[in-house]
């Protein structure tokens, strides 16, 4: 199971109910800091995410309110060590 963190001071746990976006494919869960987990089988589903939020970021207007957390998510998955191993 692949594990991203992403701190609670960029996204919190109810950021996917709060949006239209789409959640990974394992779901979320929250750290006892209130980070939040995005769960994944393996780095090959991390990346078919990606590239989903990537696809789904594109159809979104420059100014809509999940550009912000669309962004950082594609920024926390590419900076990924795992990820980036697999992407080479």
């Amino acid at each position: 199971m692949l594990k991203i963190d992403i701190p609670s001071q960029t996204l919190a746990y109810h950021t996917f109910e709060q949006t239209n976006l789409p959640s990974p494919p394992n779901g979320t869960e929250t750290e006892v800091n209130g980070d939040l987990v995005l769960l994944f089988e393996d780095e090959e589903e991390a990346v078919a995410y990606l590239d989903e939020l990537e696809d789904y970021a594109e159809d979104l207007d420059a100014n809509a309110p999940e550009k912000a957390v669309i962004n950082a998510l594609i920024g926390a998955i590419n900076n990924d060590g795992f990820v980036q191993s697999y992407l080479q």
